[in-house]
């Protein structure tokens, strides 16, 4: 599922983007009536909206993160930690996304990493991607080393990412 596309950003300190899925990247399926990951990411195309630019943007997966494992999790770690640039914004599936924050805690070296996704899929219209990605990437290129979470206009700490779902919100 790994694909890369490079931009030249003319960036010194660049930002990449990984990207695992989520609700984010969810469309809905006309024929299951439910919303689904086809393999594709909107990612680029909030971004190319939002005229930010991105040094790289990686496809790592396409997993509802309720479907994501330790392996998968191994996996983000890998490419975090391989990756050239010092500053990540992973984009995830809000439902375990504090599971990866913390099994990526103290993992990540000099690296600054922003995990961030979206209640409601892109696709749909109304989404708070646009939101959440933007804040994320303003939060790569701002904050020291450390993992952290960007959701509803709010920074997190890895250990203090939670996902309310009561509320319907990161608090």
């Amino acid at each position: 599922m790994s694909e890369t596309t490079r931009h030249n950003s003319g960036d010194n300190d660049p930002v990449c983007i990984l990207i695992t899925g989520g609700t984010l990247d969810k469309v809905h399926d006309t024929q299951t009536e439910a919303l689904i990951l086809d393999g594709t990411t909107r990612v680029q195309d909030i971004i190319a909206q939002g005229r930010a630019c991105i040094n790289r943007f990686e496809n790592l997966m396409q997993l509802d993160s309720l479907d994501m494992t330790d392996a998968d999790r191994a996996n983000i770690l890998k490419a975090i930690n391989t990756a050239p640039e010092n500053r990540v914004v992973v984009t995830h599936g809000t439902g375990t996304m504090e599971l990866t924050a913390q099994a990526l805690d103290g993992q990540v070296g000099t690296k600054t990493v922003i995990l961030t996704g979206a209640m409601r899929p892109w696709s749909l219209g109304r989404s708070d991607a646009n939101f959440n990605l933007g804040g994320a990437i303003i939060a790569a290129r701002l904050l020291p080393a450390g993992v952290y979470g960007v959701m509803n206009g709010r920074v997190f700490a890895a250990d203090e990412l939670h996902k309310d779902t009561t509320r319907g919100r990161f608090d």
